[in-house]
Formats: C-alpha cells, structure tokens, sequence
C-alpha cells in the first residue's frame, strides 16, 4: 500500500528536526553540551526499541536515549530488522535525549506482509473479476505493504536508574507514542476500529550492579493491535486498555548483556472474521479449499492476536555503538499462527 504525498510529509519534517538539532548538538552548540566522553556506562541506555524509544527491543524503558548525563545532549539513530515465517520489518528510527530528563524519538516501520496476504489478495482478486494485480480491500495479490509512522517522547519524573544503585528506588518515566498507519483500507478489511492513534506508558527502570541486573516494569494504555501494524481497536471501538510489560537483563561483562522480554497484547480482533474486497467470507474461503489451502480457508474466520516475548543478547564494542540479536515469539499475528523468528538490531550514538 503507497502512502499518500501527504502522510509522508510530517514524518520527513520531524526527522529534518532531529537532524537539525543533532548536527547543532555536534557542531555550533556550546562543546560541553555535546556530552558522550563522560557519559553514560555502557549498555545503560538501554538498547532501541521498535517503537523508536530507548529500552529493550519491544519495551520501553524509563532511561533516557543516548550517553548524555544532565549537563549535555545526546542521542542516537538505529536500524533494526525482523524476520518471521509470514511477515519481515524495517524499521530505521533515531532519538535525542537531553541532559538526561527528556527525549524525543521518531521511527518508520515497513512490514512486508508474505505469502498469506498474497494468496488472499490474489483468490480475492479472481473472485471480484478485477486484475490480479489491483489492490482489493487494501490487500494486493503480490505485494502488500504495511508503513507505520512513529513519533515518541519521553520525561524523565524522578529516581536514578543507574547510579544510585544501593537505593530501591527505580527510575520512573512517563511517555507516549503517536501512531500513524498508513494501509487504511487495508486495516478496515481486517475490521480495526483506527488506523492512527496515540499511547501512553509508565515504565520504572532499575540497574542493580551489585548483582549486575536490569529490570524494567511498563504499564502501556492503548488500543494498538501488533503495536499499530495492524490497526488500533476493533469492530466493538477503540478498546483503550492498560497492558503490561517488561524487561529482565543480566550483564555478563560490562558490555555484553543477556536477558528477555515480554510484552503483553490485547485480541480486538479476536474471533472476527475479515471482510475482503467485495467478495464474501464464503467464497474466498470456499475458493480457498478448493485450492487445497484449507488451513488458510480456516485462519480468515478465526482472527487471534497473541502477546509478544523474546530472549535477546547485545553488545556493545564501543560506548557509542551497539548490536542486539533476539529470538522472538510472537505467536498469532492475525490469520497467520507460530510467528516464531528473530530480529537484529544496531544503535549508533552521537
């Protein structure tokens, strides 16, 4: 699905924004501004998260983006990619943290869909009559595209995640996320409630070097269906509910840290069935069988979205670079079962 001129725009201008604001840090702001000589330790940024924000691969955590302490400003820009059986992800973003209490991030997720969405596009398409390679109700028979815009920010509100190590006390943060789907149609035929739409969080954070662990708790307030690459809500509204997540990290070395995540997901499309193009239900899933891909006639009645978890290792040769390797669960991703794959991911500081 091509996104129109327009829902390009804003996301370009933000990340001119942080561009402008990176390069003023690096080159005419004052020298100590730009602070990353004696920053942060490592890995205590957290790594970048797939929405944009510092934290875990999927979490965000109540730590600040980039290596800066409270007298200077810092950030990052990271690329990360996932691959599972049905679907893969871009996802390019970059953030900027200042004097370690605010942060603002930006990424753009691109999710090719694979071969379920191809095969129903494609029967959907014979059904209609219409060439093969229309777009019917948002699914196109080859090459169907999920785009995400994603614009975060963050405050830090009180506690000291890293250097106040013998206090119990966790760093705490507030933030959000506003989120803009680009596939429309494409989302109304699997029956979501909004294509854009914003979330909150709560995340408190606390690194034990004593016993060399992270932990991070997020309380997130949303209605986002697969974190928004499929819509926000479902047919019943927006379904705005607080979901919980979390992240647990070990540090086998002061660069090197294992550990996992998970992250909990609503089912707003759970047990409805997609409406395709013109076509009804029955005779695409009746098409379908006569195909012999009855498991596919079965999964479009049979909606399900599963919470997400993974195990991850990063490493972090330099202060200002970083590389993160994940194992992922994600279980049910609309009519697509056992999404079970990995993701990479590299962070560069500045």
């Amino acid at each position: 699905m091509k996104g129109s001129r327009g829902s390009k725009l804003p996301f370009k201008r933000v990340a001119a924004v942080l561009a402008m604001a990176a390069s003023c840090v690096g080159g005419s702001a004052h020298a100590g501004w730009f602070d990353y000589n004696d920053g942060k330790v490592f890995l205590t940024e957290g790594v970048s998260m797939a929405d944009g924000a510092a934290g875990g691969g999927a979490v965000p955590w109540a730590v600040i983006a980039g290596n800066e302490t409270r007298d200077g400003i810092n950030g990052n820009v990271h690329f990360t990619y996932v691959s599972l059986p049905n679907y893969s992800a871009l996802i390019p973003g970059a953030a900027i943290g200042f004097f370690d209490r605010f942060e603002l991030s930006a990424a753009y997720a691109i999710l090719p869909t694979g071969s379920t969405f191809d095969t129903v596009g494609l029967v959907n398409s014979v059904i209609s009559g219409s060439s093969t390679s229309s777009t019917i109700g948002g699914v196109e028979p080859w090459n169907t595209t999920i785009k995400m815009q994603i614009y975060g920010a963050k405050v830090r509100v009180f506690g000291e995640a890293i250097y106040d190590s013998d206090n119990w006390i966790p760093q705490v943060a507030v933030g959000g996320f506003y989120k803009i789907n680009q596939n429309k149609a494409l989302l109304e035929t699997l029956g979501a409630n909004k294509s854009k739409d914003f979330e909150a969080y709560v995340a408190a954070t606390k690194i034990f070097f004593p016993i060399s662990t992270a932990i991070d708790i997020t309380a997130r307030y949303t209605a986002a269906n697969e974190i928004g690459l499929t819509g926000f809500g479902g047919p019943n509204g927006d379904s705005r509910k607080v979901r919980f997540e979390g992240s647990l990290a070990y540090l086998l070395a002061k660069n090197i840290a294992i550990g996992g995540e998970y992250q909990q997901h609503g089912n707003n499309l759970g047990g409805h069935s997609v409406n395709l193009g013109t076509s009804s239900l029955t005779s695409v899933t009746n098409t379908l069988a006569a195909l012999g891909l009855n498991g596919a006639s079965t999964a479009l009645t049979q909606q399900h979205e599963s919470s997400w978890a993974d195990i991850f290792a990063a490493y972090a040769p330099a202060k200002n670079l970083s590389f993160t390797m994940a194992m992922l669960d994600f279980g049910n991703i609309t009519f697509t079962p056992n999404q079970i794959g990995f993701y990479l991911s590299v962070a560069a500081s500045f």
